[in-house]
Order: C-alpha cells, then structure tokens, then sequence
C-alpha cells in the first residue's frame, strides 16, 4: 500500500494549519491584512545526466550546503511485478539487501555506515525497489562503494533470511490486528481487482516463501542497470559523481531475460460495497474512493488541487464539513495516490458508530458538491498555496530532493518536473477544478469499505446499498 506522495506533503501542512487555527481561537487574525507576496519559484538544479554504457541512467545534482552527499538508486520491477501466489515478496528481498554481501557482513555493513556518517534504507513499493543513502560529503567514494555492493551482490545469509522471516511473521500479526490497514487492503481490492496493485502487502505464504535462493532468484531478475536510476545529490563535483558512478556500478551486467512491463492499471471500477467485520468495535473505518489516473496523465496536477480543496488540508471541505461543523471525526482528509501505472483518490473517515451513517450522507454531498459547487477564490488559492509552499519547502531539504527525482522518474515523469510542478499548480482554475470534479468524484462511482461491528452499524448501511464481506 504505497503511501501517497501528495499526501506525504500535505500532512506537515495540516499539522501546521492545526496549530494556527487552534491559536486562531484566542487570537483573531487582523482585519486588511496585505495581500500575499509574490511567487518565489524552486530554484531549478541543474539536474546532469548521463547514460552509462550498461544502461544505468545516472543525475547529478551538485549543491552547496550541509557536507553531505545523498544518493538513491531505484530499480523498476517492486510488488506489482511479483507473482500472484507469493505477493510483495520484493519487500523481504528489499528488506535483506543490507544483512551481508558477499564482501561484507551484515555487522560489517553496519560498522562501515557509522564510520562514515552514513544511513541506509532499502524498500520495495509498488513500482520499484529502492535504495536510499547517505554520508558526509568526503565519504562519498565509500558510500557509492557500499550501496553498489549491497544492491549488485547481496548474499542473503540463511541466518538473516530466518530472521527477518521471524520478524515480518509478527508484522503480519500487528498489521491484521489493524482496522487502518484491514480497510486499506479492502478498498484496494475494491479499486483494482485483480491488477497487481492489489496486492502489495506480504503474507504468510510470501514469508514462508523467502528462501534464500528464492530470494537471490528474484534479485538477479529484478535488478537490471538498463531499468536503474541512480540519483545523487550534495556537496560533490558533477565529473566525480559520474566517475564514481562508473567506478562501482559501470560493471553491472543484465543477466536474464528482461522483466515486463506492469499493465496499466483500471481508471474505472464498478462501485463496490465491502465490509470487514470487527466484533465490537466501537468505531467505524470508512474509506470511500475510486481507481484514477497515472502520475503521468495531464489531469495530475487539477486532480492534486481538486483533492487539496476537498480534503487535503486542515481548510478543506471535508474537515471544516465532518470535522468542524458536524464533530463525526477527528482527523478526517482524502488522498490521491498517482503511481505509474495508475492511481486511486478515497476519503479515509474513522468515525463512532452511531454516525456512520450519517458520515457516508455526507461525504456523498461533499463529493457530489465538487462537480457542481465550483471553488471559492479563497479555496483555490489556498489550496495552490498549501501544495506549492509545502512543495518548495520540502524539496530544499536535500535528502527530500534526492528522493523526489528518484520518485519521478518510477513515476514516469521528466526530471524538469521539479521546475514546472508549482507554476502549472498555479495556473489550475475553478473550471479545471469542477471538471475533474466531475470526472472522478461523483458519488455514484464511489466505492464504500467499512471496517466495523455489523451488529451496531447494518441498519444504517442499508441506504447505500448491499454490502458484501470481504475476505481477502
């Protein structure tokens, strides 16, 4: 369940709208304040890029700042490229390229990132398996060194296979445990049927199935240089980057045939209605959403705005709705997640029994009213102020920059991206809002997951139709 990019944006600024609203109670803004400044654009990096002869596309970013280098390598081919009997098995894989190479172990591995400065992180999501990395600017030859040898020759020592197998088997059991994820895995179901994107959590039989020579099968397979991006970014010369680059991954050869390509994923579903018993539970866990688009289609950035006024900030029509007005639920907010493949855009509302009912009235309003109640001046503007301030905020951290380009490119976009993203966010209007409005959040289209008690909550499900238990 890839978390959604422009949510992970917008959450620091909910947070933030939180506290000002809150002080805002006590203290009233004062009237004929100035008007807002003018745009302060993302200074563009120049972004340097090269091919090397293997297929391993690489960027560059060379920044003055904090002495440190960040680096991530991404490799397409994560969950939606695993099979069907073994699902997201790429996360056990991704999870162990650190425990030992055939160099080092998983000690050793560890000891050389403390000496210097370093952190390391591996994960597999949807569409690719990653690698995240950093270290102080003059370790950068070690660094590049360390992240080469744990993505081209893990080893999966039969110790370290066992443990981690141990461990994601008591994940399994925290995560089934959890109405969040139970409602998650259901509306994904409900959203994507049988394409692979509805399947990208582990279960026992993935587990059970990491072996180590399973593992190392699906590694030598997955890893290709011609499907890699290797992304670095700090205080370093371009030449160097490239050189070092060369250096320790010019030699990755493609072995086996290459992997296909992921099918789009549906943009259209028929509404489903699913419930996930939960005896005595005293809340209900509502997700109510549809399959959208990829990250790639033009409808992208409307869609990110259009989200943002319905339920991406602390102002948005389903908080200042649910949450302030009605009191139903503390923190509800929706989210549109565009991968590259396709996306999906839900409403996530955890509210107390006896107002299920009455939640689901009105977030059919709410959606209904995006087509035919176009923004505000002051809605739209501030939600291009909320996605792009976040947005340039974000992306001056270094490590988050390093991250973004990488993401990019998985998702299909050009790494000019960065650049444009703010100022076509701008340039959305109330019209494009409504028309996307009307293309992806009618009610009618809208699946309904619950997670909750059936004894407390069946009667008032029935006006929304017939819902069936779902059983993953």
């Amino acid at each position: 369940m890839k978390t959604n990019k422009t949510f992970q944006l917008l959450a620091l600024a909910a947070g933030l709208s939180l506290a000002g609203f809150a002080q805002a109670d006590t203290a009233p803004l004062p009237k004929d304040l100035p008007a807002y400044g003018p745009e302060k654009p993302l200074p563009t990096p120049q972004i340097q890029q090269r091919t090397l002869p293997n297929g391993l596309t690489v960027w560059v970013v060379p920044r003055e700042g904090l002495p440190m280098v960040n680096v991530a390598l991404a490799v397409l081919g994560g969950t939606a490229a695993d099979d069907a009997a073994t699902p997201a098995i790429s996360r056990m894989m991704a999870r162990l390229l650190d425990e030992g190479t055939a160099a080092r172990s998983s000690r050793q591995i560890a000891e050389a990132l403390r000496s210097i400065g370093g952190e390391y992180a591996a994960a597999a999501d949807s569409d690719a398996v990653t690698i995240r990395a950093s270290a102080l600017a003059s370790h950068a030859p070690e660094l590049l060194a360390l992240v080469a040898d744990t993505a081209l020759h893990p080893s999966f020592p039969a110790s370290e296979v066992a443990l981690a197998k141990a461990n994601a088997m008591q994940e399994l059991k925290v995560q089934e445990s959890s109405p969040a994820w139970q409602a998650q895995r259901a509306f994904d179901h409900a959203a994507f049927g049988s394409h692979p994107y509805a399947r990208d959590s582990l279960n026992e039989a993935s587990v059970q199935a990491s072996d180590p020579q399973t593992l190392r099968a699906l590694h030598d397979a997955r890893f290709q240089p011609g499907r890699a991006l290797l992304v670095i970014v700090g205080r370093i010369d371009a030449t160097q980057a490239f050189h070092l680059a060369s250096e320790q991954f010019g030699g990755w050869a493609s072995t086996g045939k290459a992997l296909a390509k992921t099918v789009p994923a549906p943009r259209e579903a028929s509404a489903r209605r699913l419930i996930v018993p939960r005896a005595g539970a005293v809340q209900s866990n509502i997700r109510y959403g549809r399959p959208v688009i990829p990250a790639s289609n033009p409808d992208f950035i409307p869609l990110t705005i259009a989200d943002t006024i319905l339920g991406g900030g602390f102002t948005s029509r389903i908080t200042q709705d649910i949450r302030e007005d009605k009191g139903y639920s503390y923190s509800p907010f929706s989210r549109f997640n565009a991968q590259r493949a396709g996306g999906s855009a839900l409403a996530r509302v955890d509210v107390r029994n006896e107002v299920t009912g009455a939640t689901l009235t009105e977030l059919a309003k709410l959606y209904d009213g995006m087509a035919t109640q176009a923004p505000s001046a002051e809605e739209l503007t501030g939600a291009k102020r909320l996605v792009g301030g976040i947005y340039l905020l974000r992306n001056q951290i270094q490590g988050a920059l390093t991250w973004t380009l990488a993401n990019y490119w998985v998702d299909g976009l050009p790494p000019d991206f960065l650049g444009r993203y703010v100022a076509e966010a701008n340039k959305v209007t109330a019209d494009q809002v409504q028309a996307v409005g009307r293309k992806y959040f009618a009610p009618k289209d809208q699946s309904i997951v619950v997670v909750g008690d059936p004894k407390a909550i069946d009667a008032q499900l029935k006006p929304f139709g017939t819902f069936e238990v779902f059983k993953p």
